[in-house]
């Protein structure tokens, strides 16, 4: 396959792929609608068409939504290829003794992974662990990853940033699942053999509305290549890439043929050595100091028609396919942070006396122990379970994977959080100052700056409860029909409400009774079965809680985003309290030594998560949601501008609020670098 650095005046042409448009559907908005002019209507019909509809696999987190506790869905633990465990313990046991080599310290005060660490996870096949054997990589599964990326998360989680923005989101995904035979030829290997790769979706202007999307790919009048420009925004791994895959919107266009082809945002592997390729600029961040992280400029760059992937209009579509099992990394990441702080935790608060005995016999701080521990227990549960469904193909995870990642970066950070309090002013302190004076270095204050970015990483928590809400409410919208269409008549809406009441007579029945009601139900589990008749019962209350917001609002429910975001926290809490209870008495099967210390572990999760639910239920309708609204309106509206006299803003004349990205020459150095 021809590369992107190919002279037209002395290579052969590229190959020339047919520009096949994507199916209507997915090509709801016309290409010359999405930029900075994108209204609601084309953000919300663009959003709409790169949603999987289908529903081809049962999915226990989305029955959870409609009160269909599934049990057996999850239940008993889904049990790995043996063959999967054997290369998987292997390997694990290779990477171990090479972490044990690697100095995370040295990362954070550098701020740069060095380049024979990179070097050293090539040679070990880090980058291709997710790439079938037969293009080179190591074909482990999801599990195995994940425990990687743990183990490597542990020595530095910039580590950790970047292999999962390589292998879960960057190049060589999207190749494997949309890419064509030749281009799986062409990159997998690649990938495997060390290429780093990334992601390159966000603008200074886009970020969760890619229906504002300014990057163009332009076809070329023999249509053998697209001519690319615009700025990329927070690419991670960029700078020291290799291979990129760039998100840009062609035009509609017609072909030599005289096909008109309609265009919109497509998806192009990008070398990044090709000419007009410009890395203006290395972030840095609050955390994760040792991340690849730029600003990139394309500037007339020759893409060749060979290296789309997927059809015209079909990129967004390929984005957030490739993120559902992609969203599982985090999740791993956050079982390292959950299992190190419960160790610092529980070695300090042994060490530390006050007041005649150890700190952690003081109730104040065993609450936080507690709280960790359990916590760590369920983060493990949830990543595990997410992973395992998903290696065994049989069950659809989007939702899954998507409340994993939702869930395990806002619990992981409230544990970052809680440690630093248990440590007191040490927990404030660097490490290196720490070992300055002759103490052990403990880096809790950066794993809580490294931590923070995961609530905003691969969808923000806002974002994430936005995209799980609309599936959790997905078989509400559709028998509801115009009931929930802003623009409907009143004539619609009267057909609608009688098509509607038909759907409800049929399922509302089922949600009033249940196993969660027998005290005999799931006594297979022992003391955790009335866990598990909680979250039954507590599914059933959430579907009907659901059905009355539908009813009433209607059409208005995507505007209460509150309402919606506590429907989602439910369903998360109800999964992970699920995963806890399932892993525990997996334990017991397999390891007995260990079962007692799960269930306590697993009880005492779901003890905790019991009050946060009925915290969340309570507020459903009991909140200032209404009253917020108004005051937020006013606060933009400059009502209270007095309030913000008396203080000096350091950031003012230093710059606009979004840079520019007005296409171009760069007018910069390129700090694009080679690490190999």
């Amino acid at each position: 396959m021809s590369s992107a650095t190919d002279s037209p005046a002395t290579n052969p042409p590229a190959t020339h792929i047919p520009a096949t448009d994507a199916p209507d559907d997915d090509v709801p908005v016309a290409a010359a609608n999405i930029g900075s002019e994108a209204t609601a209507a084309d953000a919300r019909a663009l959003a709409e068409a790169s949603r999987e509809l289908d529903w081809d696999r049962p999915s226990f987190a989305k029955g959870l939504y409609l009160g269909n506790f599934d049990l057996s869905l999850i239940h008993p633990w889904p049990k790995a290829n043996a063959d999967d465990v054997e290369r998987g313990e292997a390997f694990m046991e290779r990477l171990t003794a090479y972490a044990r080599t690697m100095s995370g310290r040295m990362i954070e005060r550098e701020a740069r992974i060095p380049d024979e660490y990179l070097q050293g996870l090539a040679g070990l096949g880090v980058f291709g662990m997710k790439i079938p054997q037969e293009y080179g990589g190591l074909g482990l599964s999801l599990v195995y990853y994940g425990r990687a990326l743990a183990l490597l998360g542990s020595v530095h989680p910039s580590i950790g940033a970047l292999i999962s923005a390589h292998q879960s989101i960057g190049v060589p995904e999207p190749v494997k699942v949309f890419g064509t035979p030749d281009q799986k030829r062409e990159y997998l290997p690649r990938c495997a053999a060390g290429a780093i790769t990334a992601f390159l979706l966000t603008e200074p202007d886009v970020g969760s509305d890619p229906a504002r999307m300014g990057s163009t790919a332009v076809p070329t009048d023999d249509g053998g290549s697209y001519v690319l420009d615009g700025v990329k925004l927070w690419t991670t791994n960029g700078v020291i890439a290799e291979l990129v895959v760039v998100m840009a919107v062609v035009p509609a266009h017609t072909d030599a043929e005289g096909t008109e082809h309609k265009g919109g945002i497509s998806a192009f592997v990008v070398e990044m050595d090709a000419p007009g390729i410009t890395v203006e600029n290395r972030n840095t961040f609050m955390g994760l100091r040792g991340i690849e992280n730029g600003v990139t400029r394309f500037h007339q760059v020759r893409v060749p028609a060979a290296n789309r992937l997927g059809r015209e209009g079909q990129g967004l579509k390929i984005a957030l396919t490739t993120l559902n099992t992609g969203r599982l990394s985090l999740p791993a990441l956050c079982v390292a942070s959950g299992r190190w702080s419960l160790k610092i935790a529980r070695e300090w608060s042994n060490a530390r006396t006050q007041w005649g005995q150890p700190v952690g016999k003081h109730e104040a701080v065993g609450k936080k122990i507690a709280f960790i521990a359990a916590s760590a227990f369920a983060l493990d549960a949830v990543f595990e379970l997410s992973a395992e469904l998903a290696d065994a193909g049989q069950k659809d995870v989007r939702i899954e994977a998507a409340l994993a990642k939702l869930w395990s970066s806002e619990i992981s950070y409230r544990i970052a959080d809680e440690l630093v309090q248990i440590r007191g002013g040490r927990g404030f302190e660097t490490a290196d100052s720490l070992e300055a004076r002759g103490e052990r270095a403990v880096p809790a204050e950066q794993q809580l700056r490294d931590l923070r970015i995961n609530r905003i990483f691969e969808g923000s928590s806002e974002i994430m409860k936005l995209l799980i809400a609309r599936e959790a409410v997905d078989a509400h919208l559709a028998a509801a029909g115009d009931l929930a269409a802003v623009d409907a008549s009143l004539q619609d809406k009267a057909r609608a409400a009688v098509g509607a009441s038909g759907f409800y007579a049929r399922w509302l029945p089922k949600l009033v009774a249940g196993a969660g009601m027998d005290p005999r139900s799931y006594s297979d589990f022992g003391r955790l079965a009335k866990q598990l008749r909680f979250v039954e019962r507590s599914s059933r209350r959430l579907a009907r809680q659901t059905f009355y917001g539908m009813g009433r609002w209607q059409a208005k429910l995507e505007y209460k985003q509150a309402f919606l975001g506590r429907v989602v926290d439910i369903g998360a809490e109800l999964f992970a309290m699920a995963a806890c209870c399932s892993r525990a008495e997996m334990i017991l099967r397999t390891t007995p030594d260990h079962a007692a210390a799960a269930y306590e572990l697993a009880e005492a999760y779901c003890e905790q998560a019991r009050v946060r639910v009925d915290e969340y239920f309570d507020q459903l309708w009991r909140n200032t949601d209404d009253g917020d609204h108004i005051l937020s309106r006013k606060v933009l509206a400059g009502d209270y501008t007095w309030l913000e006299a008396g203080v000096l803003d350091p950031s003012e004349g230093t710059g606009p609020w979004i840079a520019d990205a007005t296409p171009g020459a760069s007018t910069k150095e390129n700090l694009h670098r080679k690490y190999r």
